[in-house]
């Protein structure tokens, strides 16, 4: 009976193994960081977060979870075409953020709706978002997309840090430090065109541009998810980018104060994108990053 309950337990495992490694499995930005649980009308909550390093909620979780209130808010027919948040406070990531919708506006092809995520009473980000019903143009144009290497060739930000590790020179607060960002559970995957200098020596242009992808599968069903994906992603990597100029300085404190997004057109934020972040501006203890307008900053492979 031992022998068989053995091999029953090995039998469960690899079948968990299996369906963790089937394209089915939902992502975890869809099963719990943007998942929101309705309170009232227009009323919800979100409860699961995910914490960087500076133990601060991220700010694309509120932007992505904002959108998702108000996108819960319109019917199936409309779809996102832009969102403008201000940052207003800091986010504790021990308690539940609420989300407040007020429909500003409903109108035959537009509506917008006003969000207000809340924490001990305090409204921590206000967000704007515009939604549309699809026509079709006699006019559209759009940047060339950018020129760069297919996300096969490139390696994961992980796989990065683990070459760079397996150098017997790397001083030992350096892999302290690359060894924290391994342990961060990051749900989406990052192929970095332009690999990031881990010793910092290096002075770059305030540009980056990364292959990036949700972890999990989302499924093509509901577009307005897909842009919550990316609204969350979108916060990613703006600050760091601003400081490639400067390899020798230490920021005590940074913080996003405002986002926008322009949604043009279709895409899967399961399936590769390419995103393109610059910094053009910086000074008065401020600094500018911007993503292009979409399909461009996040592009289809």
């Amino acid at each position: 009976m031992a022998e068989s309950g053995a091999e029953l337990k090995r039998e469960v495992i690899d079948a968990a193994a299996r369906f963790a490694d089937t394209p089915d499995l939902r992502s975890v930005l869809v099963t719990s960081v943007l998942n929101l649980e309705k309170l009232e009308y227009d009323l919800y909550r979100g409860k699961h977060h995910w914490v960087p390093r500076s133990q601060r909620l991220f700010g694309g979780q509120i932007v992505g979870q904002a959108l998702v209130a108000a996108a819960r808010s319109v019917t199936d027919q409309l779809h996102v075409h832009s969102l403008h948040c201000y940052f207003l406070r800091a986010g504790d990531p021990k308690v539940p953020v609420l989300y407040q919708v007020d429909r500003t506006r409903d109108g035959r092809s537009f509506c917008v709706r006003s969000v207000k995520a809340i924490q001990h009473g305090q409204p921590i980000l206000t967000c704007q978002a515009s939604f549309h019903m699809s026509q079709p143009s006699p006019l559209e144009h759009q940047f060339t997309m950018p020129s760069v290497p297919p996300p096969d060739a490139l390696l994961t930000v992980e796989e990065l840090i683990q070459r760079h590790l397996s150098d017997p020179n790397v001083a030992d607060v350096t892999k302290q430090g690359l060894n924290k960002i391994l342990a961060e559970e990051v749900p989406i995957e990052i192929k970095p065109v332009n690999p990031p200098d881990f010793r910092r020596h290096v002075v770059m242009e305030p540009k980056k541009l990364f292959w990036v992808r949700a972890k999990g599968h989302i499924g093509e069903e509901d577009m307005k998810l897909h842009c919550c994906v990316a609204a969350y992603v979108s916060d990613y990597s703006l600050l760091p980018t601003a400081l490639l100029p400067y390899p020798k300085y230490r920021a005590q404190f940074s913080a996003s104060l405002d986002h926008a997004m322009w949604f043009h057109n279709t895409f899967r934020a399961d399936q590769w994108m390419l995103y393109e972040c610059e910094s053009p501006w910086a000074g008065m203890a401020l600094w500018s990053s911007r993503t292009p307008e979409m399909p461009t900053t996040l592009c289809m492979s």
